[in-house]
């Protein structure tokens, strides 16, 4: 390509970006995209990194505008079940009624603890909390999350619920805590062992799971079965993920995926057909995979998923990036917090070219055409995850069409890291890595 078919293609991708750059200042300058996304069932709201105070609050301000104007009525996250739950309860007003939401999100101990307890979830469910409790009971929003890692929470929250409302069904549930034993609650260790025997508790927590669904079947509707249900669907999920995890096979990254949205199709059925919801995770789960390399290695995410299985127009996606700044995250997986610079954008990359395009805070919301130069355009995309090196900013950038990945980008000139209510302790249960840090 010659020098100047390069400018040329330059400034028309210049020109499509100024034509459709809006300012993001304040919360009305979320006006365009609400109107733009507020009939879809599901909108997914991502995050560049999960340690970033901006992302966090434009997702909160757009969030709470969805809720209060066009009557979205759950939330799902990148979260455990059984720790999200208990948040679930204490916006509705039913649990821990003594707590304010620093006090119950100091309880959250998987690394990393800084996702949600920090300020800015802490003042996003305090809203949540107070919006809540002036509106009836069956109106209330709920708070769910998606992911798949709670082996034994949720077999401990099986076993205590079985206990208590059916004992007689406690064997099939003791068959799989005992297969788990030995293995000290240590999901790889349990993993590992497969590698070298090939005997699984696979047929134990799937018989759970029957059983539990068995007995649930007339009371789906019920916002305690649904607990239970998702517990047992945890349990499967997470012993075939960390089974494959341990391979170094991609297919995990897959599983999880699929796991979270079926969980997010099972709360949406829980909560009515006209029901709908926001979907809370990383860009590199919401942002559709086979716009990005990912495809091309196999794998699926979140937002890729969900516009396959939902029917034309119900489902819209919401990217952010952003310039410079600094961000919450780890040297290496399991160690403690730490702001972390972030430079500038490497040239040629999506970043690069929105600083230098139009260098202060604005919301894209694409148009149907997206055949234009930019938003057609492969380019780098950052995607910073809880373990970050700086020095190796290479590896953090996505290659992705933007105009088919999302529906929408907001995009942020410098932003600031997250500051955590608490300092990461010691892991208890160890976990291996698994969020996205660049592909």
């Amino acid at each position: 390509m010659s020098a100047w078919t390069r400018s040329s293609r330059t400034d028309r991708i210049a020109a499509e970006i100024r034509s459709l750059a809006r300012p993001l200042t304040r919360r009305s300058d979320l006006d365009g995209l609400v109107d733009r996304v507020r009939d879809a069932r599901f909108v997914c709201i991502g995050e560049a990194s999960h340690g970033t105070s901006e992302f966090y609050r434009w997702r909160a301000l757009l969030s709470r505008r969805l809720i209060e104007e066009h009557g979205y009525r759950w939330i799902g996250v990148e979260g455990d079940w059984p720790d999200c739950w208990r948040i679930n309860r204490w916006v509705r007003g039913e649990a821990d009624v003594d707590l304010d939401a620093l006090g119950l999100l100091a309880h959250f101990e998987r690394w990393p603890t800084w996702m949600w307890a920090n300020h800015d979830v802490a003042d996003f469910l305090t809203w949540l909390r107070s919006f809540n409790l002036s509106r009836p009971a069956a109106d209330r929003v709920g708070f769910y999350g998606l992911d798949v890692y709670s082996l034994w929470d949720s077999l401990w929250e099986i076993m205590t619920w079985l206990e208590t409302h059916e004992p007689d069904a406690l064997p099939a549930a003791m068959r799989a805590w005992q297969c788990f034993l030995p293995f000290g609650e240590d999901p790889h260790r349990y993993a590992r062992s497969t590698r070298l025997v090939p005997v699984t508790c696979e047929s134990d927590v799937v018989g759970l799971l029957v059983e539990v669904r068995r007995r649930s079947r007339a009371r789906l509707q019920d916002e305690e079965m649904l607990d239970v249900v998702q517990n047992a669907e945890v349990v499967v999920g997470a012993e075939h993920y960390y089974r494959t995890m341990v391979r170094g096979d991609r297919e995990s990254w897959n599983i999880r995926d699929r796991h979270m949205v079926d969980t997010i199709e099972r709360v949406a059925a829980h909560a009515g057909p006209q029901s709908k919801g926001l979907v809370w995770e990383h860009n590199t789960h919401v942002g559709d995979a086979r716009a990005t390399d990912m495809s091309r290695a196999g794998m699926v995410n979140v937002g890729q998923l969900l516009r396959e299985r939902q029917p034309g127009g119900s489902v819209a996606l919401v990217g952010f990036a952003s310039h410079r700044g600094t961000v919450l995250a780890a040297s290496s997986w399991g160690a403690p917090e730490e702001a972390f610079v972030v430079p500038e954008a490497q040239s040629g990359t999506l970043e690069a070219l929105l600083h230098e395009t139009v260098g202060e805070p604005a919301v894209f919301v694409f148009p149907d055409d997206r055949s234009g130069p930019w938003l057609s355009s492969w380019l780098g995309h950052r995607a910073i995850g809880v373990v970050y090196n700086p020095h190796h900013e290479t590896g953090n950038y996505v290659p992705t069409r933007i105009g088919a990945r999302y529906d929408a980008l907001l995009w942020l000139e410098r932003t600031s890291a997250l500051h955590p209510l608490h300092h990461e302790p010691t892991p208890t249960e160890p976990e291996l890595e698994t969020e996205p840090t660049g592909f």
